[in-house]
């Protein structure tokens, strides 16, 4: 057994010491590591598993969406819970890559000044949500948030959202003819209480109808937003897909 043992660190050392053969070997294992991790990605149709109620976004919230963006929310909060248990106990079922698949860039996020998003949608009124992008402090105390109260005043711009869903469209993104169609007067009718939303939802299964931003004269920036993050997370059913473990 002592001879064995000897044997072993003598082959380990002289490969420690030959460089070439180490630079061989290390090659080796790198590639076969390699063949195992990749080759596999050329037999299947998709590294996304489809879970059930996923859909494109509405016009209205893609506008939010948008808005979200450009004002770079996106920098302090992150959409990605992360399968650890303490962040499944404080944020909720731990995300899917499936929930981002119709993202055009997902919100994943790296950074955390305040809270991870990706299950906000209907935890929150949207009189809190106002109050919150108006003046953060006036709901929680210790927010270091910028005020976004001008997004109550800036009216949404109609006219150009069929053009965003046919670029949507064109890399993926599963929005229908008439949806495309209908993108601009569907924009309008979320964020009117007393429109006739059925198309809408039929369209956008889930979608929420309703004056978000407490004035429905007008369809404000403020109307897209909380529409945005009022759907966050609620397409999803975890139970139902059986897509929600406990992590260990």
């Amino acid at each position: 057994m002592t001879n064995n043992s000897q044997t072993g660190t003598f082959s380990h050392k002289k490969l420690e010491r030959n460089v070439t053969l180490l630079g061989l070997c290390a090659l080796g294992a790198v590639a076969i590591g390699g063949i195992v991790e990749i080759a596999p990605l050329f037999w299947i149709d998709s590294t996304v598993e489809k879970v059930e109620g996923m859909r494109p976004y509405t016009p209205l919230e893609l506008t939010g969406r948008n808005i979200y963006v450009r004002e770079g929310c996106y920098l302090c909060h992150s959409q990605m819970i992360r399968p650890f248990r303490d962040e499944v106990e404080r944020y909720g079922p731990y995300s899917l890559a499936a929930e981002s698949m119709y993202d055009h860039p997902f919100q994943w996020g790296s950074k955390r000044t305040g809270p991870d998003l990706a299950r906000v949608g209907g935890r929150y009124s949207d009189e809190w949500h106002r109050a919150h992008l108006k003046d953060p402090r006036s709901v929680v105390p210790e927010s270091i948030m910028p005020p976004y109260a001008f997004l109550a005043e800036r009216e949404i711009k109609v006219g150009d959202m069929s053009a965003h869903l046919t670029a949507l469209s064109r890399v993926g993104v599963p929005y229908s003819r008439e949806a495309i169609k209908q993108a601009d007067a569907d924009l309008v009718a979320q964020a009117d209480p007393n429109a006739d939303g059925e198309a809408l939802k039929k369209r956008y299964p889930k979608a929420q109808v309703r004056d978000f931003d407490g004035n429905p004269a007008k369809v404000t920036e403020m109307d897209a937003v909380v529409a945005y993050l009022q759907m966050i997370g609620t397409l999803v059913d975890h139970q139902k897909a059986k897509a929600y473990e406990q992590p260990r």
